[in-house]
């Protein structure tokens, strides 16, 4: 309620702000060119709508400002932290590590390896079956040097 509040005095002090600059005369123009000939002296008093529309703008910029500083201060006390109310699913599980400044902070993957389920045909306990036309790898031996002296022969 407070919020709206202050949302409708900004904009009306935003759009008396721009009606009063608008209004103001021009560097060069003369005291009562805004208005219409003397008749400026009348509406505002002795000395012209220069003092009444300036002051005015003035105190109009002050309010527009605190308003402004207010509404940002009171939104950011009762913002709520979107991380904290928001389901990541799986993400949720990985720990948030503290990012150095300046760093741009990458979770890291969870080390935990899957369970894959074995097919219903499968028997897990026997070997598998070797095909017969498949021979068998050699056994492994060095191959023979050929510059190599042929082993001496203990007595």
């Amino acid at each position: 309620m407070l919020l709206l509040t202050l949302n409708i005095l900004f904009v009306l002090v935003a759009i008396a702000m721009i009606a009063l600059i608008l209004m103001q005369r021009g560097a060069g123009a003369s005291a009562g060119s805004g208005f219409g000939g003397g008749a400026s002296s009348t509406v505002f008093g002795a000395r012209g709508s220069a003092n009444f529309l300036s002051k005015a703008t003035k105190w109009l910029a002050i309010a527009f400002f605190a308003i402004t500083l207010f509404m940002a201060w009171y939104a950011t006390h009762q913002a709520v932290d979107p991380v904290a109310d928001t389901d990541l699913g799986v993400m949720s599980q990985v720990p948030a590590a503290p990012a150095a400044p300046g760093a741009v902070a990458v979770p890291e993957a969870p080390s935990v390896t899957p369970e894959v389920p074995a097919a219903p045909d499968a028997q897990p306990d026997a070997a598998p079956a070797r095909d017969s036309t498949v021979p068998a790898a050699p056994a492994e031996s060095a191959p023979p040097a050929e510059d190599a002296e042929p082993p001496a022969q203990t007595q």
